[in-house]
């Protein structure tokens, strides 16, 4: 059975002439805070009066600047339907992640872009849909599920692979539960480790992928652990699936956001501004090279 899915922003974003202005954060006000779990939370953040949101596509990312402390890149987890504030879902892992974790309700934040190329929804229409998210990396992923329930791109169907440390690692849990009474979303989640009363599946994600029998015309986004993609990408790719239709959201240091500073280069690409996604078939030659 067919579901409706809409791609609510075009693919490429143009910037601002003044490339000197994407170097500068916008100040935005921390609205909402929701603690996913123990250590990730999921910031609302709103503009200043007078300011107005930039347009934003799924699998595009912000840098979030925590004054005083420094500057993290943070893909975006939703997309607001009028514009009207950006959510970041954020894991607790180095200074300013830790500290932008710590944020509260009217607490400023730094913003800026957004910057690089997303998801290519323009890619699987009329296709079956497949996502693979380990961790954390199912925030990218979620504005893509979200378009599931809105406007007008026709997919054949979509399955969901999430994968997660423990139970308590999960990250939106109350969506999870939603997406999966969805018509023509199928999800198959699993952790690693799990205590006695958790009733759910245990084993890494990519054992589930390995049971199923994708359409070979299916394309496929992903995002986790390189390990995870990994590995999940040899298996895709063994049951017929296009290294051209699998594509995957790369993680690296990502400093300036517009390839001035070379910190996030792998190999001749620079991640922040010709990625972060990007097809399986551009970088089969690198992927697997240790230490790229």
């Amino acid at each position: 059975m067919g579901m409706v899915i809409h791609n609510p922003r075009a693919l490429h974003v143009s910037s601002p002439k003044d490339d000197q202005s994407l170097m500068v954060p916008s100040i935005f006000v921390v609205m909402h805070v929701n603690r996913e779990n123990h250590d990730t939370v999921t910031l609302t953040l709103a503009p200043m009066p007078g300011s107005s949101l930039p347009t934003i596509a799924p699998g595009q990312f912000s840098m979030l600047y925590a004054f005083g402390v420094g500057e993290v890149p943070i893909s975006f987890c939703s997309i607001d339907k009028d514009q009207a504030s950006l959510h970041h879902t954020i894991r607790a892992v180095g200074k300013v992640s830790k500290r932008l974790c710590k944020m509260e309700v009217g607490d400023k934040v730094g913003v800026r872009g957004p910057f690089g190329q997303g998801w290519p929804m323009n890619k699987v229409e009329g296709k079956q849909l497949i996502l693979v998210a380990g961790g954390i990396g199912l925030a990218p992923l979620r504005p893509v599920l979200e378009a599931l329930s809105t406007v007008n791109q026709s997919f054949k169907s979509c399955l969901l692979f999430y994968g997660a440390r423990s139970p308590a690692d999960r990250i939106f849990i109350s969506d999870l539960e939603a997406w999966s009474k969805s018509s023509g979303l199928s999800i198959y989640d699993t952790v690693d480790i799990a205590p006695l009363d958790w009733s759910g599946r245990v084993g890494v994600v990519t054992t589930l992928i390995d049971a199923i029998k994708p359409n070979t015309e299916a394309v496929a986004f992903l995002c986790g652990p390189e390990i995870m993609m990994n590995f999940s990408i040899q298996i895709l790719l063994e049951k017929k699936l296009s290294p051209d239709n699998i594509f995957l959201s790369m993680e690296r240091n990502m400093k300036c956001a517009e390839g001035h500073c070379g910190h996030c280069m792998f190999g001749p690409d620079f991640i922040c501004k010709d990625g972060p996604v990007f097809s399986y078939a551009h970088l089969a030659s690198r992927f697997r090279i240790s230490e790229l």
